[in-house]
């Protein structure tokens, strides 16, 4: 009997769509009922073993690999990076929900890139600047790149990011997560949304999460929006971990186990007031802690 290795690009209720390693032909397979006894749920980016029936129409799970990561919004594993979609504009960025994304992939220790999408649709002068301060708060922490798919700035940039990588995509519903995806590979025809004009964000257009396959090489996960982010697992005093500007200062605070919230003669305060940190990111950081506090 063959085994052999793919990787989940689909997961359905009791059956998954794989992608072969050595041929890329997607086959779907049986998961049998010894996985669903022992509990073991396999997700999108999972690497599997399986054989192939005899008609060979059907495959038949029979091994789910370990993962060498997992995030649970969006429920995804063994990605080599994450990016988060996001714009200024239909809808306006929530810097909170920004922020407890990045915890959440700094926890992980994943590769993060920023994409600023929609950068057409600021064209007044308050607008620019509202993207020159997005730019001043994030570039100095992780990679951003502004975009549109009018304008179609960055593109090639951002195919290199992706190229030979297995990348998962995440934002807000309406950010443009899907349309990004098929400027970047128009093969893909995905549906794209739009924004409610009566609530203000984008309507749902991914309502599964898949990983698909880029002509240009590697793999990326499309995954539904998400109107808000809940925190799991993650105690209150490693929060100040996920952050990283908080780290040369953390020594210098006069406690050892200084919150940064409430003790005095802290360092990350004082770097907050001195403008080598930024406030929005600091107070989001005190409405994260006080949340897991509660």
């Amino acid at each position: 009997m063959n085994w052999r290795k793919g990787i989940v690009i689909r997961f359905h209720s009791n059956t998954l769509t794989v992608r072969d390693l050595e041929t890329n032909i997607n086959i779907e397979c049986y998961l049998p009922g010894k996985f669903k006894l022992q509990k073991i749920r396999p997700i999108v980016g999972d690497y599997v073993e399986y054989v192939v029936e005899k008609n060979h129409e059907f495959g038949v799970i029979k091994n789910i690999l370990p993962r060498k990561n997992e995030l649970y919004r969006p429920k995804v594993a063994n990605v080599d990076q994450v990016i988060l979609v996001t714009s200024l504009k239909e809808p306006k960025v929530d810097y909170i929900i920004v922020d407890k994304f990045l915890v959440l992939v700094e926890k992980e220790q994943l590769d993060v890139v920023i994409i600023l999408n929609k950068i057409d649709l600021l064209t007044s002068s308050e607008e620019k600047k509202d993207m020159q301060d997005f730019l001043n708060i994030y570039n100095p922490l992780y990679p951003v790149i502004p975009t549109s798919k009018i304008t179609k700035d960055n593109i090639q940039l951002i195919k290199e990011v992706l190229k030979d990588r297995v990348s998962t995509l995440a934002g807000l519903s309406g950010v443009g997560k899907t349309s990004l995806l098929n400027m970047l590979d128009p093969d893909l025809k995905l549906r794209e949304g739009d924004i409610s004009p009566k609530l203000g964000r984008g309507r749902h257009t991914t309502t599964f999460a898949q990983l698909l396959p880029l002509k240009f090489g590697g793999f990326v996960v499309d995954t539904p929006g998400f109107a808000d982010l809940t925190l799991l697992g993650i105690d209150k005093d490693e929060i100040k971990l996920y952050f990283p500007e908080f780290l040369p200062y953390q020594s210098y605070c006069s406690f050892s186990n200084c919150s940064h919230v409430y003790e005095p003669e802290c360092a990350v305060k004082e770097a907050v007031e001195e403008g080598k940190i930024s406030y929005i990111r600091y107070n989001n950081y005190c409405v994260i802690y006080k949340e897991m506090e509660q």
